[in-house]
């Protein structure tokens, strides 16, 4: 695992890309499609939230970085929403299919988004400072959010604004 925390995150990106890959190989209400959907939740769920206590805690700090920050924040929002509602539906229907395919789309849009456009630009404002205290955090807090991450099943129109 990488010290740079932006490369530490493209790390974790490239997993979630492969889990998606294979996740879309998978068909029904398979073991596999089972193992790997939850895989891929309780990954993003903790990756996303370390991501916030670490990073964008940090950029929420930066008045340059605002705006980017808080986009990416709603968006880790909207794709936990979409996670539960995916949970919350029978993996054999093809409703599941059409939510999969929306939410392998909004991720990938959210983490391309980051590597691209958002990584880039918030590197050029973090003091050393910023970055070993991310380090410190980033790790710490994804293994201690895993360990209490949940599939939590909850259908978009029941979620609570």
């Amino acid at each position: 695992m990488s010290d740079d925390i932006f490369a530490r995150l493209k790390e974790d990106h490239e997993d979630h890309r492969e889990i998606l890959d294979k996740l879309a190989e998978t068909s029904g209400d398979s073991e596999e499609r089972q193992e790997l959907f939850e895989k891929f939740t309780l990954d993003v769920k903790s990756h996303a939230a370390a991501e916030e206590q670490a990073l964008y805690s940090t950029m929420l700090r930066k008045p340059k970085a605002t705006d980017m920050t808080r986009h990416s924040v709603a968006e880790h929002h909207e794709l936990n929403e979409m996670l539960n509602d995916l949970a919350a539906t029978d993996m054999s229907s093809s409703a599941w299919l059409e939510k999969f395919k929306k939410l392998d789309h909004e991720y990938r849009h959210h983490i391309n988004e980051e590597e691209e456009d958002h990584f880039p630009d918030f590197e050029k404002l973090l003091t050393e400072e910023d970055r070993e205290h991310m380090r410190s955090v980033f790790d710490k807090r994804k293994k201690a959010e895993k360990a209490d991450a949940e599939i939590t099943p909850e259908k978009m129109e029941d979620a609570k604004e």
